[in-house]
């Protein structure tokens, strides 16, 4: 699958405020500075589609990105969304913006009907952070659907990103009864990036089966 189209729709302050839309949406999110914009932006094959920004914690706002794949369904062209949410973690926000921002990500997940997969961006860089593996759990718990994407891997050794990989999933494994999914990524390189389009087709296809 490839995109033929990608254009910003909206930016939500809260779910209840998010657009009315039917199509299937990704949601991606993250550690503050992950490189969530950068995914996105190579997934769509644009530089500036989402704004990329070396400040932890920008993105404070549900970012809908309408997108068009050459894959055609009943007759159409597939046509789903992107959704880019705020990050969790380092943010210098105060204690109640905080609060605020760590609802509207809550609402959204639990509540948004036609979420089909949260892809939880993992920095393959480093050792398994306390913080990524909480918010794994959480969405256990919730019963939400999801895949871990994890970034920069050309930014440090391959040996280094191979062990930091498989600790993180030796760590998921104490906590969860089956592992999911996962992508290694470069959005300098473009590693893994079909794979990962490939994936959310295989979902696409699986929703429109159940309509």
């Amino acid at each position: 699958m490839k995109i033929v189209k990608a254009s910003y729709l909206i930016s939500s302050p809260s779910f209840d405020q998010c657009p009315n839309v039917k199509a299937a949406e990704y949601a991606f999110i993250g550690r503050s500075n992950v490189g969530k914009s950068s995914i996105i932006n190579a997934l769509c094959g644009q530089k500036n589609l989402a704004k990329t920004s070396g400040t932890p914690g920008k993105t404070q706002l549900i970012n809908h990105f309408e997108i068009t794949s050459n894959q055609v369904t009943k007759g159409k062209q597939d046509k789903w969304y992107i959704v880019d949410l705020p990050g969790y973690g380092f943010a210098k926000v105060s204690q109640s913006s905080r609060r605020r921002w760590e609802q509207m990500i809550e609402n959204y997940l639990r509540k948004r009907e036609n979420l089909s997969r949260v892809f939880v961006l993992i920095d393959s860089r480093h050792t398994p952070q306390k913080i990524d593996l909480a918010f794994i759990l959480q969405l256990y718990k919730w019963e939400i659907p999801y895949t871990l994407i994890f970034t920069k891997s050309d930014k440090e050794k391959p040996g280094v990103v191979t062990r930091n990989v498989k600790s993180f999933f030796d760590e998921l494994n104490k906590i969860l009864p089956f592992l999911p999914q996962g992508f290694v990524t470069s959005a300098e390189k473009g590693t893994g990036v079909e794979e990962v389009l490939a994936c959310i087709d295989q979902y696409n296809k699986l929703d429109a089966e159940n309509q």
